[in-house]
């Protein structure tokens, strides 16, 4: 009877942990119902199909299809304006366009997960103006200014635009895409620890990363180091409300295990900088060594640690305060002062 008993409890604590586990997973609204008008422009099959022995015809025909977009892709994507120029650039990426096609052909998953992300941005910011292009291209890939700096100073492949966001397929190809790995693209464009992220998985976290910084901006730069940890700790905590469903290390670039050392270094983490640094430093040197892209940070494991660290604790900053503070808006959360989240969340990991 005892053993029975004892099943029988068990059984219902059995029950109790699988609840709350599908109530946490629960967590995020549910958007299905949200209509979002969304649609891909293949711009960059239209461009590569152009025979560039009649390229003003080949030309004219993507100017009708793109008439807003074509003169903006060659002046100030490409940066050509003559035939000759043209036809190298399309002579030199063609090849790259092939590659993409292996795996872009069908552009349909990337666009099922552009469109849920947008349906949650509806959901919390409804008079935000989406996005209802995609427009995927192949544009240049020779330097570090192919790839946009956002205002909270995050590289990005991809661009916003009137009614559209512009995704460029040159810089998903794959981390062992072969000229990812090339001495030239390794010193002049990309190294490794980006190039790792070049992958089709981080396509929707990348777009989002600019709508974020587009709802928000981070007018951080020149503020000391806690409020610059705490303002990229904002952009990634919004996105977890934007991409719930989404795994932290796309969201935050880190590795897996680079995660892991993280959860399980918080304390270390945090005692080091507080112990080491002047939370309130201007010092360039200093900001640099905790924000910022980089293989690791400097002051810890290079085998274990990211770079960009101080993102991660302003991260989990915002986490607390939003523990701290239920009920309160997204908006006012992501306009709360940097001292306000530091005093009001009581951030003390151990």
């Amino acid at each position: 009877m005892t053993i029975l008993v004892t099943m029988k409890k068990i059984a219902f604590w059995l029950l109790l942990v699988a609840f709350c586990a599908c109530n946490n997973k629960n967590e995020a609204p549910d958007v299905s119902k949200i209509a979002v008008n969304l649609a891909t422009k293949r711009f960059d099959e239209q461009f590569f199909q152009i025979d560039t022995l009649k390229l003003d015809q080949g030309l004219a025909s993507v100017q009708q299809q793109f008439p807003q977009f074509l003169n903006l892709f060659l002046q100030n994507i490409v940066g050509v304006n003559n035939p000759e120029a043209i036809k190298t650039f399309y002579a030199l990426y063609k090849p790259v366009f092939d590659s993409s096609q292996k795996i872009y052909r069908d552009f349909a998953p990337v666009e099922k997960e552009l469109r849920q992300a947008f349906q949650y941005v509806k959901y919390y910011f409804p008079s935000y103006k989406l996005p209802e292009t995609i427009i995927p291209i192949i544009g240049p890939m020779n330097s570090r200014e192919d790839l946009a700096r956002m205002a909270n100073g995050d590289y990005t492949p991809n661009f916003i635009g009137p009614g559209f966001v512009g995704i460029s397929l040159q810089f998903y190809l794959g981390a062992n895409f072969s000229l990812y790995n090339t001495e030239y693209f390794i010193n002049n464009v990309a190294p490794l620890y980006r190039s790792r992220r070049f992958s089709r998985e981080y396509i929707a976290a990348d777009v989002m990363k600019l709508v974020t910084d587009d709802i928000f901006p981070d007018k951080s730069n020149t503020k000391p180091l806690v409020e610059q940890m705490i303002e990229k700790g904002k952009q990634w905590w919004l996105l977890d409300k934007l991409m719930p469903n989404t795994p932290d290390s796309i969201k935050t670039g880190y590795t897996q295990h680079q995660l892991d050392w993280c959860k399980a270094s918080e304390g270390l983490i945090w005692s080091t900088i507080i112990k080491n640094e002047n939370l309130y430093s201007l010092q360039p040197a200093t900001i640099q060594t905790y924000i910022g892209e980089a293989p690791f940070t400097s002051v810890f494991s290079q085998e274990d640690s990211p770079g960009n660290i101080g993102a991660w604790i302003g991260w989990q900053m915002m986490k607390k305060f939003e523990e701290a503070k239920p009920g309160m808006k997204i908006d006012a959360i992501m306009q709360a002062p940097a001292k306000q989240i530091l005093e009001e969340g009581k951030y003390k990991p151990k």
